[in-house]
Formats: structure tokens, sequence, C-alpha cells
């Protein structure tokens, strides 16, 4: 295996329009690395870059200790999983595990010997002499990622090969390819808009907007601490809360104002946020730390805010309210214990250590 690194990588299309912006990456050795974002930020295109799919408007790419700028996709010693299997259809399991191989004029003995050893890792043995049209989609997406594993790669390329998926198989699938890394120890980069495959995959994740990568760092620093608004309003489901208010200084404690409720700031926070006084901030904070202040033993009073039930979703095991403070919208994830009635008031209670405030011009962090 190796480990792959990009340089100054862009990518820019005869429309003028920067698919890739300057992007500098390095991904290491027998690493998961997820490329998360929104469709249209330019991560299918980044990994098309790697594999050679597309040609590079400016930048390089290493695989190993080797540039490869200039070398044909099928000698970058590389093995892409796409969205649709791309299975040929009258050709059976062995023989499109066995089509790459036998391109390259392996011996059959050992066509055979790595068919069966990547059909042995995906549990599709039994499935060798079928044709695609008698598989389910589960079972399709296996036999893409068996013709991937039989080349023995340097890196495994995804570009969202659950997407055609149901709910149900997606997360087993996810499971499976998370199995199949522990078990190669190969290097794997990931394409995905899917935030919960992101973190659950991911031994590091690379958030991507416009072309550019704004955060790469560890499922649950990403998660906890995300450098702008957008990295942290794209991690996390349901998605971060943002409120606009401004902070104000009273009897040496800092306050958020939102116009209809207020919170008091903890005593950690002054630090970082003390030039913002007097100014507008925004605020976030995540649906499950928003409590319903019946089950809250010792809420302070001025973390407490009075707000309107507008819609509820019950997913069995918790429930998702809709909350509106007047000015804005907020989702709290509270457990089925609470029974809310939609268009009555709830009293809630903001966990203020989880918060997290952003500049408003820039949506940059604060802390």
């Amino acid at each position: 295996m190796a480990q792959v690194s990009v340089r100054n990588l862009t990518k820019i299309f005869h429309s003028n329009i920067i698919a890739v912006d300057n992007v500098t990456l390095g991904i290491n050795n027998k690493e998961f690395m997820v490329l998360l974002g929104p469709s249209g930020c330019g991560k299918s295109t980044f990994l098309r870059l790697i594999a050679g799919l597309e040609k590079l408007t400016k930048g390089k790419i290493f695989i190993g200790d080797r540039l490869v700028n200039d070398v044909p996709a099928k000698d970058r010693d590389i093995a892409m999983v796409f969205q649709t299997y791309a299975l040929y259809p009258h050709l059976t399991t062995f023989e499109n595990m066995a089509f790459g191989l036998r391109l390259r004029r392996y011996p059959k003995s050992e066509i055979k010997e790595r068919v069966n050893e990547a059909a042995e890792i995906l549990g599709i043995k039994n499935l060798l002499n079928r044709l695609p049209k008698e598989l389910s989609g589960g079972e399709r997406q296996r036999v893409a990622l068996g013709r991937a594993i039989v080349r023995k790669p340097l890196v495994f390329l995804f570009d969202e090969p659950l997407s055609n998926l149901d709910a149900k198989l997606r997360v087993q699938m996810r499971t499976e390819i998370h199995k199949l890394h522990l078990k190669l120890q190969a290097t794997m980069i990931y394409v995905t808009h899917d935030q919960l495959e992101a973190l659950t995959l991911g031994d590091r994740i690379a958030v991507m907007k416009d072309g550019e990568i704004f955060q790469v760092d560890d499922p649950m620093k990403i998660y906890n601490l995300p450098v702008n608004k957008f990295v942290a309003s794209f991690i996390g489901a349901p998605p971060m809360n943002f409120m606009k208010g401004k902070l104000f200084q009273k009897d040496s404690k800092f306050y958020f104002n939102e116009g209809k409720i207020q919170v008091r700031v903890i005593d950690d926070m002054y630090e970082r946020l003390r030039a913002y006084l007097g100014k507008e901030v925004i605020l976030g904070i995540r649906p499950e730390d928003i409590y319903d202040r019946l089950f809250v033993s010792e809420a302070p009073p001025e973390n407490i805010a009075r707000v309107r039930i507008e819609v509820t979703e019950l997913l069995g095991s918790e429930v998702y309210l809709y909350l509106n403070t007047g000015l804005h919208t907020l989702i709290a994830r509270a457990s089925t214990h609470t029974r809310p009635q939609v268009n009555s008031d709830i009293d809630v209670v903001f966990d203020m250590s989880k918060v997290h405030f952003f500049d408003k011009d820039t949506e940059l962090t604060i802390v």
C-alpha cells in the first residue's frame, strides 16, 4: 500500500468553472480518508484526478513517492469503485471479478486464487456463477468491491458507492466496507455527501465546499470543534441550530441576546468573546444540547427559554421537536418521555458549555 499526496491541485473546466481550487492534502499509508461535501463541491472530480480519469490544470499528485501527473490511469496501480456497479451483464460474478486480471494476462491459476480469496472476504463464494441480473443491489456492490480487491492495488478509490442502495443495505454495506478496510489494511479514499457514512467510516474527514477543503481532522474533532459555520452545519443529524444575536455584558457576566430569548455565556468563553461585546454574532447549538426543562434537575435560570412547539417527529427511541423562539426555528432532540403538544409552549434548557460562536461576517469559529 502507499500514501497519497496532492499539492496545489487545481481543475478548471473549459467553461471557467473551478471544480478543485488549489487543494493540498496528504493521505497516510493504510488510512481511510473520507471526502465529504455537498453535490457539486468538487469531491468526485478530486477523486477522478487522482485516478487519472481527468486531466489536472495545475498541481502535483504523488502515489507513494511516484509523481503520477502524466501516468495513464491504467498504470497508476489504483482500483476504483463507482456509484454505478458497472458490471458486464453477460458475465458471471467470477468473470466480472476476473476481467481486469485477464486483461493484464495473469495466469489462470492466479486469477482463480485471487477471485476466490476476494469472494471469501466478501461472503459471495456462492454467487460466483450468477449473472448480475440474478443479484440484489447489495450483492452487485460486493461484486464491484471484489473486482477492485482482486487487483491488490496501492490505493482504493470509492466514489459514492452506496448511493444506489436502500437505507438498510447502506448500513449493512457501510459495515462491510469498514470491516474490509480493517482486514486489508489498505489506503482508501472515499467520497460521499452522507455525513453518517463519513463519521462511521473515516479515520479522517476532509470537508469540501466549492472546490476547497475547509477542515481535515478525525471525525469527533470535526464534530466537536468545527472551524467554521459550514463545517458545523454539514456534520450532524439533525444539523446544528443557528441564531443571530448580540453579546453584551451585565454585572461582569456575558450574555447572548437573540431578541426574544437571552442566555448566559459560560466563563471559559469570555476571553475569546470579549472583542465581540456589543456586536452581532451567530450562536450554534446542536439539537441534543437543548433539553426539556422537566427532565433537568438543576438548570441555571439564565439558560432557560420559553419556546413554542411547531412540529414533532417521533422516531421510536427519541423525538425531534421543531421549536420557534419568535425569531428563529430550532430543533431539539428529546427522549420519548417528553410528551409535547403541538402549538404549546415549552421551557427548554440550553447547555451553554456545548455552544459555538461564529463571526457573523467571516462565519469562522470564535469559540
